[in-house]
């Protein structure tokens, strides 16, 4: 049941299957009406949907064909064939069949087509326009009926009248229902186009595109976020040892490399328990939501892991080392002076010997 759900909703996101399925129904309607009149001998009306229905063979084609001028022009012949349709038929027969009943369907119909056929104030201009046609077309009917009456008065038991009248009032109904399924899964698709795409433009302003990590912009959401805690948390600033002399010895290429994958292994240690940011070039920095003890194991256990793994790019193969500072936040203190902590421990291990994690339990 959901495949057919997700193949329907597929179906109708294709301009030319909608397009396609409403003028299908239309000409399928003209063909019954073309055996209706040429049972009850009204010739005129006959010949009239002979021409409908070539016509709208026409449009079939045109849709498949599938240039979007060309399928204006089917939305402006469909329009102009219902209205002068519904007015012949009226004229020949009388009001009392309720021929008169498609003119109603156009007017949802005109917004609809023009909204996502045409572009900017026109679209709406023409829409307007073409309803207030078609309510001048019903009106007219009504007024021809009532003072000219019909050409062909038909002599039918009201048995007979009111099957008709049915049978144009029932494919009235389905034409405006077709319409307006047609245009809320539009809305919905439209929707979830809108979301995918909010969510893709918050992605953009906080993740950053080379290595996955938060950006910078995004960490100062979540001290922000810790700062209304009021908990107590850890933060890691690290940086790759000799990151320049890769860059310069190998290229940005396998600079990129290293940078993706050892903010990889962070992520994979940190996981839930906090966010990894990428501070600024070669610069990552971790904020932990464990007991400062446990974050300087994690800081510890990156620190490993990036010593033991081996960066390959283009066939070559590389080791780099990760230096570490550690620093514990306290509620009330200044999240700046924290990073300042972290930083300056970071500095200490890259001045004395990097490859090394320095905490507050080890530093000078």
């Amino acid at each position: 049941m959901k495949n057919i759900k997700q193949m329907l909703g597929q179906q109708i996101s294709s301009e030319r299957f909608k397009y396609k399925l409403i003028i299908y129904s239309i000409t399928a309607v003209h063909v019954v009406l073309l055996v209706l009149f040429n049972f009850l001998h009204i010739w005129p009306m006959v010949v009239f949907n002979v021409g409908s229905v070539a016509v709208y063979i026409k449009c079939i084609g045109i849709i498949k064909r599938g240039y979007e001028r060309e399928i204006i022009d089917v939305f402006y012949m469909t329009y102009w064939e219902i209205i002068i349709h519904s007015f012949v038929a009226t004229v020949c027969v009388g009001w009392r069949f309720g021929f008169p009943q498609y003119i109603i369907g156009l007017i949802p119909f005109g917004y609809y087509m023009c909204a996502t056929l045409l572009e900017g104030k026109r679209r709406y201009m023409i829409a307007t326009a073409l309803g207030m046609i078609a309510a001048l077309s019903f009106i007219a009917c009504r007024g021809l009926s009532l003072y000219a009456g019909s050409i062909f008065p038909l002599e039918l038991s009201p048995h007979a009248e009111f099957l008709i009248y049915i049978f144009n009032s029932v494919c009235n109904f389905v034409f405006l229902f077709m319409v307006t399924v047609i245009f809320v899964w539009d809305m919905q698709r439209i929707t979830l186009q809108l979301r995918s795409q909010n969510v893709a433009l918050d992605n953009m302003a906080s993740v950053d595109p080379l290595t996955g990590l938060y950006n910078r912009r995004s960490m100062q959401d979540f001290f922000s976020q810790a700062l209304k805690d009021e908990k107590d948390f850890s933060l890691i600033m690290c940086d790759i040892d000799n990151f320049k002399r890769v860059n310069d010895t190998y290229g940005h290429d396998f600079g990129d490399v290293v940078l993706k994958e050892i903010a990889h292994i962070a992520q994979q240690h940190v996981s839930d328990r906090g966010c990894v940011c990428r501070w600024g070039g070669e610069e990552i920095l971790i904020l932990s939501n464990d007991r400062l003890d446990h974050t300087c194991e994690i800081a510890e256990h990156i620190r490993h892991d990036v010593e033991e793994h081996i960066f390959r790019c283009r066939g070559k193969e590389l080791h780099c080392t990760l230096t570490l500072g550690v620093a514990g936040h306290r509620v009330g203190n200044a999240v700046e002076d924290t990073i300042k902590h972290a930083d300056s421990r970071l500095y200490y291990g890259k001045q004395n010997g990097k490859n090394r994690v320095v905490t507050p339990y080890n530093s000078q």
